[in-house]
């Protein structure tokens, strides 16, 4: 549950600031960062394999790895940081993503590009692992919910601005340009993020401190909640592009536009999952994970009209931008304010996890399968995430 101390009540911990949105922004700017850090080589596949003379599966490693180390380094980093200024650590880990880009940019050889990629996972689940349960922090409690939101309000926005820009810039100057161009953006991160005031951590990190939040009432089915949840998403969207081209009329410039549509409905999606979640976690991640769903199975029968699949696709992309926001919330209400922070490490862990197995569920499904069934198959699983959210008692206290 977010503390329920105003940050203008408590110059002693350091986390009274004249201008905490400021530092929010700046949070943001950072999820923002490690994200266009993360999915950049997506956009880069091919100019990357051929520029270090290997095939698309082995480039697409610079993708998995990452993902598969941040899911074990986002529990990891709060037990060997745990009495470590959360600031000073975020600051090393923006400068370390920035090392890892100029690496990248570099790199002479994949087993170089690989190296910098690892350690691109160690920043994306040590800044998730921090980051997602700062805003209440910040911020009052009556706005913990907006700052939450507007934190991971930088997924989708690199979704939609990031990754695309990156990837213009690589068709015009090469990949390696596009690389040290993420380094700049970074650096200037790293910079920004000393608007945010001293945050010395709530209470030490321990292995016991794992152990101890997973036996609390809500935590685990929390958790399970998630994992489904985000395992059924990109069991389904990583595949999308197949999916799509079943659809009669639809070009490769429609396609983008789509996905642009999607991106833009996801940013709405986040605040407006915020604004639910800031009020009633619990019914926030139901009502997503219904909704994707529901979403995800119609766009079976969908396949033969232009209109409705790119009506459903908006609204894919509307539902599942509240996810983070709202999971994290409700992760939040379960557990106590104090192993808030040991909260959001399982949570990075569980959903970086879930991304990784998604994905390697959808390509087994499309190629032995098809693309329809890969959506009956995402669909199915974020429908089970709705009886794992845990019952209302165990998250009452956060409502307000």
């Amino acid at each position: 549950m977010p503390s329920t101390t105003s940050p203008a009540t408590v110059p002693q911990t350091g986390t009274a600031r004249p201008r905490p949105w400021a530092a929010v922004l700046a949070l943001a700017a950072a999820t923002f960062s490690v994200v266009t850090t993360e999915m950049l080589p997506v956009g880069l596949l091919t100019p990357l394999g051929d520029g270090l003379r290997v095939s698309a599966g082995t480039a697409g490693l610079a993708v998995t790895l990452p993902g598969l180390i941040a899911a074990a380094s986002a529990p990891l980093l709060p037990l060997v940081a745990r009495r470590a200024d959360r600031r000073t650590v975020l600051c090393a880990l923006l400068l370390l993503l920035t090392t890892a880009n100029l690496l990248s940019a570099l790199a002479p050889h994949v087993a170089v590009l690989l190296c910098a990629r690892a350690l691109v996972g160690v920043c994306i689940g040590g800044v998730w692992a921090i980051a997602a349960g700062l805003g209440a922090r910040l911020m009052p409690p009556h706005q913990g919910g907006r700052a939450t939101a507007l934190i991971f309000s930088g997924i989708a926005v690199a979704s939609v601005l990031g990754v695309p820009a990156g990837t213009f810039l690589g068709s015009l100057a090469g990949w390696r340009w596009a690389f040290a161009s993420l380094a700049g953006v970074t650096l200037a991160v790293t910079a920004a993020l000393l608007l945010l005031p001293p945050l010395p951590p709530e209470a030490p990190v321990l292995l016991g401190t794992f152990a101890r939040l997973l036996r609390t009432p809500g935590v685990g089915r929390s958790l399970l909640a998630v994992a489904l949840l985000v395992t059924g998403h990109f069991t389904a969207y990583t595949y999308v592009r197949p999916v799509l081209d079943r659809v009669p009329g639809l070009g490769a410039g429609s396609v983008s536009a789509l996905l642009l549509g999607y991106g833009l409905a996801g940013v709405a999606g986040t605040f407006a999952g915020g604004a639910l979640a800031a009020r009633d976690p619990r019914r926030a991640l139901l009502v997503i994970a219904a909704g994707l769903g529901t979403v995800v199975l119609l766009l079976i029968p969908a396949a033969g009209s232009l209109v409705v699949s790119a009506a459903l696709l908006v609204a894919w992309g509307l539902v599942y931008g509240g996810v983070s926001v709202s999971a994290q919330s409700l992760l939040s209400a379960a557990a106590a304010s104090r192993a808030r922070e040991a909260g959001s490490a399982l949570f990075a862990g569980v959903f970086n996890t879930a991304i990784a197995l998604g994905a390697f569920t959808g390509g087994r499904t499309a190629d032995g399968l098809g693309p329809a069934v890969v959506l009956g198959v995402g669909g199915a699983l974020a429908l089970l995430a709705v009886p794992a959210v845990p019952s209302g008692n165990a998250t009452s206290g956060y409502r307000r």
